[in-house]
């Protein structure tokens, strides 16, 4: 009885390992396959748009857009904080397949502490509140906070129009803040 129980419990961790050797082959095979596909299915915009947002300094305190047209010519936009964040922002997208040239017009945001101390300040009064704070959960929050010389300026999407002027008394309640100019959009549902 015992060498049957044995031979039982070989068997199984002989298939077990076929089957994760298995499995591991299909995954193996299957991995090049769907990153190739992946990236057929890409557009440039789409490209563009995914190497911006993967940019590893890119914070709630930048702002980056930009525009392709037909001849493969890509303009960046925007404010950033760090000047190595608007030359990463180039490098990045003129390495894209497609790309004939890119036009920066990125803009490097003075380097101050009172600019500093009201960012953090904004921050903290929109994330903090109760019906905001869902918008900054995640790696890229979908408010952003552009901070020029104590001006603010509120860049991104948002549900509804509530959450669009909750985010513009917050900033306004700020202490420091010279104006607030609310740029949100609200999302079509």
């Amino acid at each position: 009885m015992k060498t049957q129980i044995k031979s039982i419990a070989a068997a199984l961790r002989s298939a077990k390992a076929s089957a994760l050797a298995l499995s591991v082959a299909a995954a193996l095979t299957l991995a090049p396959m769907a990153t190739a596909s992946i990236k057929e299915k890409r557009t440039l915009p789409d490209s563009v748009r995914h190497e911006l947002v993967m940019l590893p300094y890119l914070s709630v305190f930048d702002n980056l857009s930009y525009r392709v047209n037909d001849n493969g010519v890509v303009e960046l936009f925007g404010e950033v904080v760090r000047p190595t964040l608007r030359s990463d922002a180039e490098n990045v997208v003129k390495k894209l397949e497609g790309v004939a040239r890119v036009e920066n017009h990125i803009e490097v945001l003075p380097l101050s502490p009172f600019d500093n101390r009201i960012r953090f300040a904004t921050a903290r009064a929109i994330y903090g509140y109760g019906p905001l704070n869902r918008y900054g959960l995640g790696t890229q929050p979908s408010i952003r906070i552009i901070v020029k010389n104590g001006n603010v300026t509120l860049a991104g999407v948002v549900n509804t129009e509530m959450d669009r002027n909750l985010a513009n008394i917050r900033a306004n309640s700020v202490p420091g803040v010279f104006s607030v100019h609310n740029n949100l959009v609200v999302a079509k549902n």
